[in-house]
């Protein structure tokens, strides 16, 4: 499979250490599906990675109430299209093969997931560090 590798870049770390960590294992799951495979692996790699994700959205969905964040509603949603995205890929992967599989993850990851944290998360940061500052979190 000769798809681009899903990069983490410094430029969307948040500060939030735990939230920047969980950021890029997702970054680096996602980069696993690069090189040679076969169908098992791939399969294995792609469900170690919605349950990744599903841990990770449910970790900031609890920070974000923890702190009674304003956004979290929308968040949420955000947060279902992508769980929603997965859930699609997963059901149509056994039909898609390596190369498509690995493009669907490179999309998912360096588009949406990439963009969510620049805009939607960048947007809580602040009211997280305030409320850390506060000892609220």
């Amino acid at each position: 499979m000769n798809t681009p590798m899903a990069t983490w870049s410094p430029a969307i770390e948040t500060g939030l250490p735990g939230i920047d960590a969980q950021h890029k294992q997702l970054f680096d799951l996602a980069a696993s599906f690069r090189g040679e495979g076969d169908q098992i692996r791939v399969m294995k790699a792609l469900a170690a990675l919605a349950d990744y994700a599903s841990t990770h959205l449910r970790d900031e969905e609890a920070m974000l109430e923890a702190i009674a964040y304003e956004g979290l509603a929308a968040h949420r949603q955000e947060h279902e299209r992508f769980r929603q995205m997965l859930r699609e890929l997963l059901g149509e992967a056994r039909k898609l093969s390596l190369d498509q599989i690995a493009t669907r993850i490179e999309e998912l990851i360096n588009g949406w997931f990439y963009q969510h944290i620049l805009t939607v998360d960048a947007a809580y940061v602040a009211a997280v560090k305030s409320s850390q500052s506060k000892g609220q979190a």
